[in-house]
């Protein structure tokens, strides 16, 4: 028999689904776990909370054999087969496979920065970036390089570092084909093509391309430091692996 609540008008079809639901409001959490007694309000939650000390994991992937402890972890996996892709920006109209990947890419938009370090104050966009950056403070490296034995603060930078062993150029410029190992590189390989000079001295109003350039001619001026340095950017190509 349909039953209503009494507090948020929410209709239910048994009295044992509204029951349930009263828990939302009085906060009772009656099933508790035996090994940390973490507590829920309903069953099946205690239930998929358990397999975090089993590490059961009942539902498989019928394409790659890969487990999962949830379904709704499982559906969500399902995607990389699928290239289903459910989530849409109301901006840009990009479109994510996730739900949580379309709120961090709202902030783009948004410009919001909910993370910000303790130490420093700097706010970022990204609880992983936050992470990243909280090693330039405790000078953590727990990313090393299988070829040298380098240590790095982030994963992009040991990326990055593979390059050199590997010869790895994957940014093609879009103008000549010459490929780079970084994207910076073709930003500024870009600029021989452009004749844009981004660099201007605040002193003399000479334009240089390269920040390097602008720093040593300033640097022959005694007792003067360069400001309102000005900088930009062009598009790139990213060559597909």
């Amino acid at each position: 028999m349909p039953a209503q609540c009494a507090v948020c008008k929410k209709a239910f079809p048994s009295q044992s689904a509204l029951a349930v639901h009263l828990r939302t409001h009085t906060g009772e959490k009656p099933f508790e776990c035996s090994v940390c007694n973490m507590k829920f309000n309903v069953g099946g939650n205690l239930r998929k909370h358990l397999r975090t000390h089993t590490g059961e994991k009942p539902f498989e992937c019928l394409v790659c054999y890969m487990k999962f402890s949830e379904t709704g972890n499982l559906r969500r996996h399902l995607r990389i087969h699928t290239g289903e892709k459910p989530f849409e920006c109301s901006v840009c109209n990009k479109k994510f496979s996730v739900a949580e990947g379309l709120r961090q890419h709202l902030r783009t938009h948004t410009a919001e920065k909910p993370f910000e370090c303790s130490v420093c104050n700097m706010k970022f966009n990204l609880a992983g970036t936050l992470r990243t950056h909280l090693r330039t403070h405790t000078g953590e490296k727990p990313f090393e390089c299988s070829v040298c034995t380098k240590k790095f603060s982030g994963t992009g930078n040991l990326r990055r570092h593979l390059r050199t062993h590997t010869g790895e150029k994957p940014y093609e410029c879009s103008v000549c084909n010459q490929k780079f190992s970084e994207r910076e590189s073709v930003r500024r390989h870009l600029l021989t093509h452009t004749g844009e000079k981004p660099f201007k001295c605040s002193i003399c109003n000479q334009k240089f391309r390269k920040l390097g350039t602008f720093e040593g001619t300033s640097a022959l001026t005694p007792g003067k430091s360069p400001s309102n340095v000005q900088s930009a950017t062009r598009g790139l190509v990213k060559v597909e692996p």
